[in-house]
């Protein structure tokens, strides 16, 4: 837990960017019975019963330093999927920065590795350079 206070207790430093990283697995639900119309001065009536209509996942990568959300829907949370959201947020946005301090928890995609199993080998080995991981302690949210 030290590691990820002393990050956040890092000072801001352009060529040292902090970013946290997580993800959100969500069910995507539909309404079985259209929602009641709402009249004035009613409060609005909704049916409890659902379909199920698949799950997704949102990945969500916030930088401390510059209050900036990056997020993207899924359909699953893979390796594949984690190393091509952090190239793409390290390519797009982070291009200049010497290295780049990463929160986050300690899932087993979340590993150096999956930049090699998903991305080209210099573009792996540039973000596995580039990416100082800082995992949060299980149980630590």
């Amino acid at each position: 837990m030290e590691d990820v206070l002393t990050v956040y207790n890092r000072p801001v430093d352009p060529n040292r960017p902090r970013l946290c990283f997580d993800e959100r697995p969500c069910q995507l639900l539909d309404d079985v019975v259209v929602g009641f119309r709402v009249e004035p001065g009613k409060a609005a009536k909704e049916d409890n019963e659902y379909v199920r209509q698949g799950t997704g996942v949102v990945l969500l990568a916030y930088d401390l330093d510059r209050g900036i959300r990056y997020a993207q829907s899924r359909k699953q949370r893979t390796s594949a999927d984690y190393a091509e959201f952090m190239a793409e947020i390290v390519d797009t946005q982070y291009a200049d920065a010497e290295q780049i301090d990463l929160v986050q928890d300690n899932l087993n995609t979340h590993k150096y590795g999956s930049f090699y199993a998903h991305l080209p080998l210099q573009q792996a080995r540039l973000l596995s350079q580039k990416l100082v991981f800082h995992f949060t302690p299980k149980h630590g949210s």
